[in-house]
């Protein structure tokens, strides 16, 4: 051990640095309590052998400061002094010491006292290991070994509060396993298990900078953070990843959409952060992860985040789907539901601003049911809810009433007078 022997007595000085050599460690010297101070600033020490009666500051007050400045951070110290008296001891232990010899002290004694207190270092130094380990498993998640959620969340605060203060661009990308369950339940979960771990080397292996986080999100989601990443350069990572799933080549024989194991990746980018925040960038990604499996899934789809308001609008009826997407898709952000499963599905995971329930979903016992859990869940309660027809007429009004819905849209608007009726409603 490095031993700091703070001693302003040349004679003592001098025995007691050879005690510390022969009992095997490396003495530091310090003549007063001042000294010792301006020496602990660029010398760490694993322990120090205080003299109590020093001229300026004693033992006992640079002790206090000693562990004042070294805060959390324990390292044994030993008073050496000729008071014997119980206050003096009261003194010691209350100013910091851990050990109180009175002189003139031994070699035996000495030697004796210092293997103890190195016993104790070296229980804190596993302790303090112990718990970097366990605290980097925290950070872990247990089968791919990157960053869990939590932790992900935590890193990319970090890099969303650089990016706002330097005003750069960021971007997320959501990436989830194509058509996971059916190969799980096709090959078994030590079969899944792998497939998640090379899936997990494969996008690593497409990260190079050490800003770019990677996190496992839950279950077969893995999501991206890319600092000082515009549009273009996150699509372009994402068509990365995609490459390097393709040339692992997992089999996925029960999988529609290809033999091999694929991802579709949804990605966002902020090019201003101020009026945003990180959450805000990770709802895009997962929006347009969701057009990417709409689209055919085992593709990339990166959208910017923008101001526009996100509707929902759920109904599988053609026709009314497209009249009111060609009226709003310019204007929002645009969801679209076939069935009521999906729609409460996005609207849990999304939280659109707005929900266009079609009259041929609403008008069903399904159709009153999701309206009652929009309502009684808290993550859906406080989103506004509209019907939306293909005509106006009392029997859709009524409908509406019955619904609790205070909002009624159909075809027979025109563009600018749907879009006014819809901002009203936002509002």
């Amino acid at each position: 051990m490095k031993i700091l022997l703070v001693e302003d007595s040349a004679t003592l000085r001098f025995a007691m640095r050879n005690y510390i050599i022969d009992a095997g460690h490396e003495p530091v010297i310090a003549r007063s309590g001042e000294e010792a101070l301006q020496l602990l600033e660029n010398t760490p020490v694993d322990m120090i052998i205080m003299d109590v009666e020093m001229p300026g500051l004693n033992g006992f007050e640079t002790t206090r400061l000693i562990r004042e400045w070294l805060a959390g951070h324990w390292i044994p110290i030993i008073f050496v002094t000729g008071l014997n008296e119980d206050e003096n001891y009261r003194e010691g232990i209350e100013a910091g010491g851990d050990d109180y010899l009175i002189k003139p002290v031994s070699f035996m004694i000495i030697k004796a006292k210092i293997r103890a207190m190195e016993r104790i270092a070296e229980m804190r130094d596993q302790l303090n290991q112990l718990n970097a380990e366990l605290e980097a498993l925290s950070q872990l998640d247990s089968l791919t070994q990157i960053y869990n959620r939590r932790t992900f969340n935590e890193l990319a605060q970090q890099q969303w509060a650089l990016a706002k203060r330097h005003q750069q661009p960021i971007s997320a990308l959501m990436i989830d396993v194509d058509h996971f369950k059916l190969f799980n339940d096709h090959y078994g979960h030590p079969a899944g298990d792998t497939c998640l771990k090379k899936v997990t080397h494969a996008i690593n292996s497409c990260l190079h900078r050490s800003t770019d986080i990677l996190g496992r999100y839950g279950g077969e989601e893995f999501i991206v953070l890319l600092p000082e990443t515009d549009a273009k350069g996150a699509m372009r990572v994402a068509q990365a990843i995609s490459e390097a799933l393709e040339n692992i080549q997992i089999r996925h024989d029960v999988s529609p959409s290809s033999t091999y194991v694929t991802a579709s990746i949804g990605g966002a980018t902020c090019l201003r952060t101020t009026g945003h925040d990180l959450e805000e960038l990770i709802k895009n990604a997962d929006r347009a992860l969701y057009k990417a499996k709409r689209a055919g899934r085992n593709r990339s789809w990166i959208d910017e985040v923008a101001t526009h308001k996100t509707l929902l609008l759920a109904d599988a009826n053609q026709d009314l789907v497209s009249y009111f997407s060609v009226h709003l898709q310019a204007h929002f952000n645009l969801l679209v539901a076939d069935t009521q499963r999906e729609c409460l599905e996005l609207a849990v995971d999304l939280h659109p601003d707005l929900i266009l329930l079609g009259s041929s979903i609403a008008a069903t016992e399904a159709g009153a049911e999701l309206c009652k859990i929009l309502a009684r869940t808290p993550k859906t309660a406080s989103i506004t809810l509209a019907l939306v027809s293909e005509a106006a007429s009392s029997h859709n009004t009524d409908l509406a009433k019955n619904l609790g819905i205070n909002h009624h849209f159909d075809t027979t608007l025109s563009g600018p007078a749907l879009l006014n009726k819809i901002i009203q409603a936002l509002h």
